[in-house]
């Protein structure tokens, strides 16, 4: 069973601690994140089943609307990080969730682009609080054996997504359009806002913040403290004031800048949601909008297996960037026989479909650095955030002029670059690797018995000394043999 869901062969107290923050906070990630990309897929799916004809989008607006997304996106991202700094992701992510959800019910009263260019923008800022964040809690709050598995889940509910919005778009094509005189495609935005504004509020219950500053209400006492010995005993540092000068130093650094390159390239120029104007184009065989928007599905559920599959084998073996490498190969694979485009029908629907196999790569990059530079949670807060800047900020560029819209669906010269840059990414990952070992030894830094880098006066030769926390004024006796003062294994 430990195969399908590692809690399940635990020791007794940590299984109940592992499935209590599943509960919480692993559960609450996963719907947030859901709904998040449920507006961003909405996009793509609405606008070829009516959008386009009813607001008369004919040129780069499709384009444009990704772009002023991807600007407020990039706008927010580090701010966001900051933000959390100082007040507790337990209150501002779910406001930012609020936000969106208000904004994107909007987009169903908009009767141009002009007003959409501006609800995308503000919608961008505030969902770029929610993957940086989530990525940092729950760094915070798993182990090794945990954390991969997990990190990909939660990015790669995404796809689940994908594949519930060209359902839903398929199903309000076929039973709501023209219902109350409004269009399917806008109540596709209807539903997405009713969705997410009671996630949202969710999040104020759900959400404990770190270890260290949790105030959640159905966290005891003890599990508090067991959360707080579990980190420590791997050597994974607490919260600390982001400070001016402590920000200065991180950006005037190396790491970041090391760092930018192997944390997204692959995902600068993804082809994939180019996937239905591809199969909107065909004339043999002729598809129906509700072909044009369920087929694509099949890469979001590809895309949910390789997130379960590649990590569950990455927390047993705890290879991380090895599967980064593996991602890249097979959208490297996939672009290279786009670029080639004449060829039979299956071999470009296996190139289209190629790069979700490997999906879960950047994830595993994510769980990678994490653990990396565990000895500094703001410099993994800024990792992703800062990585996020640079991703969102080539998007908002290189989809205009590598995909531009009056070239569907044959993008030769979109579908090289990203063969370019899949064999950047590759090459960026084994040069990361040999920075990580110089921080390591600059920085004074060991493996510990988790394989995980520590302090070298911060390694103790007790074996009792590590994993070990002593359950002091614990009124908790779930099989009714753990005694106050007992000492619990954590990891």
């Amino acid at each position: 069973m430990s195969n399908f869901w590692d809690s399940f062969t635990m020791p007794p107290v940590r299984r109940h601690y592992v499935n209590r923050i599943d509960f919480f906070i692993f559960s609450y990630s996963l719907a947030s994140y859901i709904v998040k990309a449920l507006d961003q897929n909405n996009f793509s799916n609405a606008f070829v089943s009516g959008m386009q004809t009813d607001l008369k989008l004919y040129g780069q607006q499709r384009n444009l609307f990704t772009t002023l997304f991807n600007m407020g996106y990039l706008t927010g991202s580090v701010p966001n990080q900051i933000i959390i700094n100082r007040i507790r992701p337990s209150i501002w992510i779910p406001i930012c969730e609020i936000m969106w959800g208000i904004l994107t019910m909007s987009i169903a009263a908009t009767h141009s682009a002009n007003a959409i260019y501006g609800i995308r923008f503000v919608c961008g800022f505030f969902e770029s609080a929610t993957f940086p964040s989530f990525s940092l809690i729950l760094g915070s709050w798993y182990t090794p054996s945990e954390l991969g598995k997990r990190i990909s889940l939660f990015e790669f509910s995404s796809s689940a997504a994908g594949m519930f919005s060209g359902y839903i778009m398929a199903g309000l094509y076929a039973t709501m359009n023209g219902v109350r005189g409004i269009p399917a495609w806008r109540w596709l935005f209807i539903i997405d806002g009713i969705i997410t504004i009671p996630i949202g509020v969710m999040g104020f219950f759900f959400l404990p913040d770190f270890p260290t500053s949790s105030r959640a209400m159905w966290m005891k006492p003890w599990e508090r403290e067991y959360g707080i010995r579990r980190m420590a005993a791997i050597g994974r540092k607490p919260q600390q004031k982001l400070t001016l000068n402590r920000l200065r130093k991180l950006f005037l650094g190396p790491t970041l800048w090391a760092s930018f390159i192997p944390y997204s390239a692959n995902w600068w120029l993804n082809y994939t949601s180019f996937f239905n104007l591809w199969l909107k184009s065909l004339t043999h065989p002729k598809l129906t909008t509700e072909q044009v928007n369920t087929i694509p599905t099949a890469g979001n559920a590809l895309a949910v297996i390789s997130a379960y599959v590649w990590p569950t084998i990455s927390d047993k073996t705890h290879w991380r960037w090895q599967f980064g490498v593996l991602s890249s190969v097979f959208g490297l694979v996939g672009s290279i026989l786009l670029s080639v485009w004449y060829l039979p029908f299956g071999v470009l629907m296996l190139a289209q479909l190629l790069p979700n196999a490997g999906a879960s790569g950047q994830s595993l990059l994510i769980a990678w650095m994490q653990e990396s530079f565990q000895d500094d949670t703001e410099l993994r807060s800024m990792i992703t955030g800062f990585g996020n800047v640079i991703n969102y900020a080539m998007n908002a560029w290189l989809p205009l002029v590598c995909y531009p819209t009056y070239m569907a669906p044959h993008y030769k010269a979109g579908y090289q670059t990203s063969a370019a840059l899949y064999a950047l990414h590759i090459v960026s990952i084994f040069l990361f690797r040999y920075y990580i070992k110089w921080y390591h030894k600059h920085n004074n830094m060991v493996m510990n018995k988790y394989g995980l880098p520590t302090k070298w006066g911060e390694v103790s030769d007790d074996p009792d000394s590590e994993g070990v926390v002593v359950m002091r004024d614990v009124d908790y006796e779930p099989h009714g043999n753990e005694k106050e003062g007992a000492k619990v294994a954590v990891v």
